[in-house]
């Protein structure tokens, strides 16, 4: 029994001298990766209608492909997901994974 109890106090006690992660204002996570990395959404062509009104003319109820700068700002829209990397790639950003 004081095993146990010993034990669950010493693992308290490396919890609390634990240091906390700085906390990043939204400003600061939005400029993370800024001009160096992007990512790619999947949305539908309603969706990139409002994201990107000035393309007219999109099909309706098909799936395309946004990248987006770090910071949500979208780069550009394709058809396929492939174009969309090959955007990225000659704009030599890296590709976040996002879930």
């Amino acid at each position: 029994m004081n095993v146990k109890s010993s034990s669950k106090r010493a693992s308290k006690r490396n919890v609390e001298a634990m240091p906390l992660a700085p906390v990043m204002s939204e400003n600061d996570f939005a400029k993370l990766g800024d001009g160096l990395v992007a990512y790619i959404k999947t949305m539908t062509s309603e969706e990139a209608s409002r994201m990107f009104p000035a393309v007219e003319g999109l099909p309706q109820g098909i799936n395309l492909f946004a990248l987006h700068a770090a910071d949500g700002t979208p780069i550009a829209l394709t058809d396929t997901r492939s174009a969309a990397v090959g955007h990225a790639m000659g704009d030599e950003l890296e590709i976040a994974s996002i879930h």
